[in-house]
């Protein structure tokens, strides 16, 4: 997706009015109905959708509410992807990033996405390990 200087600043208006932290959008607000979402949130700066994935899985899209030019900035750091997490009410649940074989992957956009398993991690570390 390519975008003008004042498509980008239509955007740095438009996020100026967002909430430094997530806020579910309604709905009848999203852009368009699939089956497979069970939620949005917005802030300033991100943009998060939940996904329902197969075998009870969830999937957490990630990526800024900036763009360059030529794609969506990128750098979304643990911390943000940590804290974006507990803003949408997944703070006590496990979450895995992955990173898949290279026949297998897909990159449209920088986007970041977070696998919430149906049941806790048990090869995770933890405190005093």
């Amino acid at each position: 997706m390519k975008t003008t200087l004042a498509d980008r600043r239509a955007m740095a208006k438009e996020n100026a009015k967002w909430p430094l932290y997530l806020k579910p959008i309604p709905r009848e607000l999203w852009p368009s109905e699939r089956p497979d979402v069970l939620e949005v949130w917005r802030s300033r700066g991100f943009l998060v959708q939940i996904y329902a994935e197969k075998n009870g899985h969830i999937r957490m899209s990630v990526n800024r509410t900036m763009h360059t030019g030529d794609n969506w900035v990128a750098a979304i750091t643990w911390d943000e992807l940590m804290q974006l997490k507990r803003e949408c009410g997944r703070g006590d649940l496990d979450a895995l990033e992955l990173f898949p074989a290279d026949a297998d992957v897909v990159n449209v956009a920088n986007i970041r996405h977070l696998w919430f398993p149906p049941e806790p991690v048990v090869f995770k570390w933890t405190e005093g390990q």
